[in-house]
């Protein structure tokens, strides 16, 4: 199938774009980054890759652009700032919801133009359409929440849901993604394995998570599988507590996981974004046990296993 791809050359895109290339795809890769870079990431000269920003809306009427939507089968937009990464300032806010929202509904736009639009469109979305909450469990029949996330996944979902009438929509609520080159999990590695790793917060907060080669599998699923519409959450099975979390990796790596990092500090290293570590979510894949989707790694201790093996 003829894919175009937006927001695929990350942290998801390393894994996800060698998938769909054994799967026998035919990729388009939209991204801000040179042509260079995205070589470097998939060395792959049957890929197509197109360098713009797709949140400006007068990128998408390059001849090369309507020329490639022209063809597309299938879409995957994964695009995003990431949102835990920097403090919550009012212009990094904008840029989190522009990368997203102005991306989405630009690419929307583009494809109700087409006589023949694609046949499905995967689109992202966040767990943080739910809210926080310490004790409530979520999965996809749960309203939205009140706060800046999940009045952006609303937003996000919204957009997405205007696609062409012809095209299957498949939205996924992405959680925590784990794999040990990049995300969380990347960044808590190097000190875990020195000794001086530990639970964030009081440890007793939600971390709803998926390993990424099963986020990978489940879109690629969903690629050709019609029984796949409307709402997944991507999250594992068995979410698990910030201290079980802490816990396991200590001992998948042989090491302590005794040092926690207490709140306040984490609130003045990301801002409001401390949120998102902070309160969690307890989110399950209701959806993904009825498409019977099959999980590599059900368990926290799976993941780790297959991470760090």
């Amino acid at each position: 199938m003829k894919l175009l791809l937006t927001g695929c050359t990350g942290f998801i895109g390393r894994e996800l774009i060698p998938l769909l290339i054994r799967e026998g795809h035919n990729l388009t890769v939209i991204s801000r980054q040179s042509k260079a870079k995205l070589k470097a990431i998939a060395n792959d000269q049957s890929i197509n890759f197109l360098q713009m920003n797709p949140a400006e809306s007068s990128s998408w009427d390059k001849e090369e652009i309507q020329t490639c939507l022209k063809s597309c089968e299938g879409v995957i937009n994964l695009a995003g700032e990431p949102i835990a990464e920097k403090r919550w300032t009012t212009d990094h806010c904008k840029e989190i919801t522009n990368s997203r929202i102005e991306t989405t509904k630009n690419l929307i736009k583009n494809l109700r133009n087409l006589r023949k639009p694609p046949k499905v469109l995967i689109n992202a979305s966040a767990i943080g359409f739910y809210g926080s909450h310490p004790q409530t469990e979520f999965n996809e029949d749960n309203i939205q929440g009140n706060d800046f996330l999940a009045k952006l996944c609303k937003e996000w979902e919204s957009s997405a849901i205007s696609k062409p009438r012809a095209t299957r929509l498949l939205i996924v609520r992405i959680g925590i993604v784990l794999a040990k080159d990049g995300g969380a999990l990347g960044k808590m590695l190097p000190i875990f394995r020195a000794g001086l790793g530990g639970p964030i917060g009081n440890g007793k907060q939600w971390m709803s998570w998926i390993h990424r080669t099963d986020l990978c599998n489940l879109i690629n699923e969903s690629v050709n599988n019609s029984a796949w519409s409307g709402v997944v959450n991507g999250v594992a099975p068995n979410p698990v507590r910030m201290n079980e979390f802490s816990n396991s990796l200590g001992q998948a790596l042989g090491r302590p996981s005794l040092l926690a990092v207490p709140g306040p500090i984490l609130k003045l290293i990301l801002g409001d974004g401390a949120r998102v570590v902070l309160e969690g979510q307890n989110v399950k894949p209701q959806r993904l046990k009825k498409l019977k989707f099959k999980f590599s790694f059900p368990t926290i201790n799976d993941a780790f296993k297959g991470i760090l093996a």
